[in-house]
């Protein structure tokens, strides 16, 4: 179904407007995918996304600034997300022992177990995708990447 159809709408002003309505649709889409996913595990999509930054450093424990810097939604609280993730004995925090006003954080056994099986569910929801080829998402991604100036 296009776009059109699916919010009702004739007509763009500009295919650029139309592109910009579609991203925001399609993010809302996919965020409701994620979420339903995560649901049933008691993880929000940004509680997912600090696990996976985790995870690419583990073993090795992540500060929380370098966790903001690196989450995708940027207007994310990260210290409110390990420290509920802390409290579902996900992840654990540690004073850092190079500079005691930063705070060290790792995925405990349970947080890596979870994530596994959260990896192996987003690799059968991304099979729902599988229509697009892969040379459409390159394509997607350099145009994505272009309109943030990359």
């Amino acid at each position: 179904m296009t776009l059109e159809q699916q919010i009702k709408q004739k007509k763009f002003k500009s295919e650029l407007e139309k592109a910009m309505v579609n991203i925001a649709f399609t993010s809302s889409f996919l965020a409701s995918g994620l979420n339903s996913l995560f649901k049933p595990y008691n993880i929000s999509m940004q509680q997912f996304n600090v696990m996976r930054i985790l995870k690419g450093q583990h073993p090795d424990p992540v500060s929380i600034n370098d966790i903001t810097d690196r989450m995708v939604d940027k207007m994310s609280n990260a210290s409110r997300l390990v420290d509920k993730l802390k409290n579902k004995k996900l992840i654990e925090r540690t004073p850092c022992k190079t500079d005691r006003r930063q705070v060290d954080v790792k995925l405990t056994t349970l947080g890596i177990e979870l994530l596994d099986i959260l990896n192996l569910k987003l690799k059968e929801y991304h099979m729902d995708f599988s229509k697009v080829t892969e040379e459409e998402y390159e394509r997607l991604n350099y145009v994505l990447d272009k309109m943030r100036g990359e």
